[in-house]
Order: C-alpha cells, then structure tokens, then sequence
C-alpha cells in the first residue's frame, strides 16, 4: 500500500475539493492553512480522518503533499512550509501563475514566461523535495472522478523525479483520470498555460463543464 497521509496546503475551493477526494479514498488529511477557523466548518464535517494545522505542520504531517492556493501566494506557501519539512516527498503541484489582472477577452494573465514555470520557481525554493504537476488544467467541478460520458479525461503532469510521477499516477488512476507523463519540471512551461485555455470558454460563455483528452494511435 503507498502513503496513506496527504498534508493539503491551501483554504480555498480547490485545496478542500481535492482534500475531501483524498478522504473519500480513506486517506488520512491534514489541511494547511494560516487561519485554522477559516476551516473549523470543514474539519467538523470531514469526519475522524481530517485535521487542521499549520502549513509546516501540514507539510510535516504529510507522506504527499498537494499545495493548492492563488498563483500569486504559492512561492510564499512553499516558504512557510519549509524546505526541510519538504525534503524528500512528493508534492504535487495544483496551482496555477494566474496574475492579479483582469483577463482579456477570457484570456487570464500569467505573471510568469515561457522560460519559466511557476513549478520550477517552487522547486527551487525546495530543492530537495520531488514536485509533480498535476490537478492544474481543469475545474474544481471535474478533479475527482471526472464524468464525461463513459470517457476518461487526461491530467498531464510532468516531474524530475520518476517515483514521485509513479505516485502521482496512481492518485490520478484512483480519482478516475488517465494520466500523461510529460517528462521533467521544464514541461510545467506547457502544462500551466492550458489552465488559460480551459478557462475561455467559462470567462467567454460561462461554460465550465470540459477537460483535456489525449488522442493517441
């Protein structure tokens, strides 16, 4: 059996949807957040098996950690967790580099280049840990067990470590995904802006119900 114990980084909407997935899977979460009574609703709902910390505690508490909060704070999150508390594990990269700016006829704006994702600016700041994109290119709505028809969609993810990828994986397969390795932390460079692809047409028509496939022969 793989880690049973997930620290989730964030208070928002995508950090709890991906936290209650991971306990509808009988995982073991504790949620990372700077103001623990932002998430006192929550931790009395998810039952026995959550819990609320701090993010070094989180980080700590963590087999995996998922770092999901807003583009412009995730540099400061991976901060306040800790190199050392990260050192070693797997973390998954949920966030996207979406700049505190108005979209452009639903095109959001990056606060990052194409010669530099936000995963690699993360990974440097925790050098030692094992950062795998993924859960960045599609709605809260769809992250676990997607339903499109009988048709299973594609999560990429990319990292430079292959054990940490294979960890990924075998989530992604749990919550109902296929999964394509995109290779090391430079593919995050393509992989964040499908998120502004994914979002024109709900910024344009206010349509959110779509993912990514693959099409392979």
């Amino acid at each position: 059996m793989g880690p049973r114990k997930i620290g989730v980084i964030g208070s928002g909407i995508v950090s709890q949807v991906l936290a209650d997935g991971f306990l509808k899977y009988g995982y073991e979460v504790m949620r990372g957040t700077r103001e623990a009574a932002k998430l006192a609703d929550w931790k009395k709902k998810a039952g026995p098996k959550a819990s609320v910390g701090s993010f070094e505690e989180s980080a700590r508490s963590g087999e995996i950690v998922l770092i999901a909060v807003k583009g412009t704070a995730a540099e400061s999150a991976v901060k306040l967790c800790g190199a050392e508390a990260l050192a070693g594990k797997t973390v998954i990269d949920a966030n996207n580099p979406i700049a505190d700016a108005p979209p452009t006829n639903g095109v959001l704006k990056f606060y990052t280049s194409y010669d530099e994702s936000l995963m690699e600016r993360l990974q440097k700041l925790a050098p030692k840990a094992r950062f795998v994109k993924a859960f960045s290119c599609v709605g809260n709505a769809h992250m676990i067990n997607p339903d499109f028809g009988g048709v299973k969609p594609t999560m990429f993810l990319c990292g430079n470590d292959e054990l940490a990828k294979g960890q990924v994986k075998e989530i992604l397969t749990q919550f109902g995904w296929e999964s394509e390795d995109m290779g090391g932390a430079e593919a995050a460079r393509a992989i964040e802006p499908l998120c502004i692809l994914w979002c024109i047409p709900g910024l344009l028509r206010n349509q959110w119900s779509h993912a990514f496939k693959l099409l392979k022969k």
